[in-house]
């Protein structure tokens, strides 16, 4: 089976997104009794980020996020899925759970 990142995207700024209370958790409980669960989490505000990056033989570390934006990620799942379209069914049933986008992303296979 393939692996997706499901990256839950907020804007800055926007109302905070309306989620039922226990949805994103009933989504998690399906995805485990479905077997694709392997892991994910809630992330800190981009304010609370950093850097790490290497310049010569120097690692420097600055306070992030690495890119401006006004879209961040924040939070995501990581599952394991047949294929794209059912990846994309379990990114449905979270957007609903979440009331956010949610980005997906296939893993690159050809990396060890």
């Amino acid at each position: 089976m393939k692996q997706y990142l499901l990256a839950v995207q907020h804007v800055e700024g926007a109302p905070a997104p309306i989620s039922p209370p226990g949805a994103v958790e009933a989504v998690n409980e399906e995805m485990r009794a479905q077997g694709v669960w392997m892991f994910g989490g809630g992330l800190l505000p981009v304010s609370d980020s950093s850097v790490v990056r290497i310049t010569g033989d120097e690692v420097l570390i600055t306070d992030g996020p690495f890119t401006e934006a006004k879209e961040y990620m924040a939070g995501f799942w990581v599952i394991r899925s047949p294929d794209l379209e059912a990846a994309h069914g379990w990114a449905a049933k979270a957007t609903a759970a979440c009331g956010v986008p949610i980005e997906v992303r296939p893993f690159d296979d050809e990396v060890d």
